[in-house]
Protein backbone atom coordinates (compact mmCIF):
# COMPACT_ATOMS: atom_id res chain seq x y z
CA UNK A 1 0.00 0.00 0.00
CA UNK A 2 1.26 3.37 -1.08
CA UNK A 3 0.29 6.24 1.16
CA UNK A 4 0.81 9.63 -0.11
CA UNK A 5 1.45 12.76 2.24
CA UNK A 6 0.42 16.35 1.50
CA UNK A 7 0.73 19.43 3.26
CA UNK A 8 -1.95 21.21 4.32
CA UNK A 9 -3.04 24.72 2.40
CA UNK A 10 -2.31 27.80 4.70
CA UNK A 11 -3.01 31.09 4.53
CA UNK A 12 0.69 32.53 3.19
CA UNK A 13 2.27 35.58 2.08
CA UNK A 14 3.87 35.04 -1.54
CA UNK A 15 6.30 37.81 -3.04
CA UNK A 16 6.63 37.31 -6.38
CA UNK A 17 9.55 39.48 -8.36
CA UNK A 18 11.53 39.37 -11.20
CA UNK A 19 14.31 41.57 -10.23
CA UNK A 20 16.51 38.93 -8.26
CA UNK A 21 18.62 41.73 -6.17
CA UNK A 22 15.01 42.89 -4.86
CA UNK A 23 13.90 39.15 -3.70
CA UNK A 24 17.19 38.28 -2.23
CA UNK A 25 17.04 41.48 0.32
CA UNK A 26 13.58 39.99 1.15
CA UNK A 27 15.18 36.81 2.17
CA UNK A 28 17.91 38.18 3.80
CA UNK A 29 15.60 39.84 6.40
CA UNK A 30 13.13 37.23 6.68
CA UNK A 31 16.04 34.87 7.34
CA UNK A 32 17.67 37.06 9.93
CA UNK A 33 14.72 36.98 11.64
CA UNK A 34 14.55 33.09 11.68
CA UNK A 35 11.30 32.87 9.41
CA UNK A 36 10.43 29.61 7.43
CA UNK A 37 10.52 30.41 3.98
CA UNK A 38 9.47 27.78 0.76
CA UNK A 39 11.53 29.80 -2.11
CA UNK A 40 11.22 29.36 -5.66
CA UNK A 41 12.27 30.70 -9.22
CA UNK A 42 11.43 34.46 -8.91
CA UNK A 43 9.00 33.99 -5.57
CA UNK A 44 8.80 33.43 -2.08
CA UNK A 45 6.20 32.33 0.26
CA UNK A 46 5.89 32.23 4.38
CA UNK A 47 2.98 32.25 6.84
CA UNK A 48 1.33 35.41 6.36
CA UNK A 49 2.38 37.96 9.30
CA UNK A 50 1.06 41.18 8.90
CA UNK A 51 4.51 42.49 10.46
CA UNK A 52 6.81 41.14 7.94
CA UNK A 53 4.16 41.92 5.32
CA UNK A 54 5.02 45.50 5.97
CA UNK A 55 8.69 44.82 6.12
CA UNK A 56 9.02 43.17 3.03
CA UNK A 57 6.40 46.26 1.23
CA UNK A 58 9.24 48.39 2.85
CA UNK A 59 12.05 46.83 0.81
CA UNK A 60 10.15 47.93 -2.55
CA UNK A 61 8.32 44.58 -3.05
CA UNK A 62 4.54 43.42 -3.41
CA UNK A 63 2.95 41.06 -0.90
CA UNK A 64 -0.34 38.97 -1.96
CA UNK A 65 -2.01 36.33 0.01
CA UNK A 66 -3.44 32.64 -0.99
CA UNK A 67 -4.78 29.63 0.88
CA UNK A 68 -1.82 27.23 -0.50
CA UNK A 69 0.69 24.25 0.90
CA UNK A 70 3.45 25.60 2.89
CA UNK A 71 6.90 23.38 2.07
CA UNK A 72 9.79 25.68 3.69
CA UNK A 73 13.00 24.73 3.00
CA UNK A 74 14.35 22.45 5.64
CA UNK A 75 17.25 24.75 7.03
CA UNK A 76 20.90 24.16 7.95
CA UNK A 77 20.15 22.38 11.76
CA UNK A 78 17.43 20.14 10.84
CA UNK A 79 17.81 16.51 10.52
CA UNK A 80 16.34 13.61 11.19
CA UNK A 81 17.80 13.03 15.10
CA UNK A 82 21.07 11.95 12.99
CA UNK A 83 24.45 12.55 14.61
CA UNK A 84 28.16 12.34 13.45
CA UNK A 85 29.41 12.94 16.88
CA UNK A 86 28.79 11.84 20.09
CA UNK A 87 27.36 12.74 23.49
CA UNK A 88 26.74 11.56 26.66
CA UNK A 89 22.65 12.78 27.02
CA UNK A 90 20.18 10.58 25.13
CA UNK A 91 17.24 11.75 22.68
Amino acid sequence: QVVEVRAASETVSIVSESNPHLLLRACYHLGNRHVPLQIGDGWLRYLKDHVLDDMVRSLGLSVEYQEAPFEPEAGAYQNNDRHQHTHSHGH
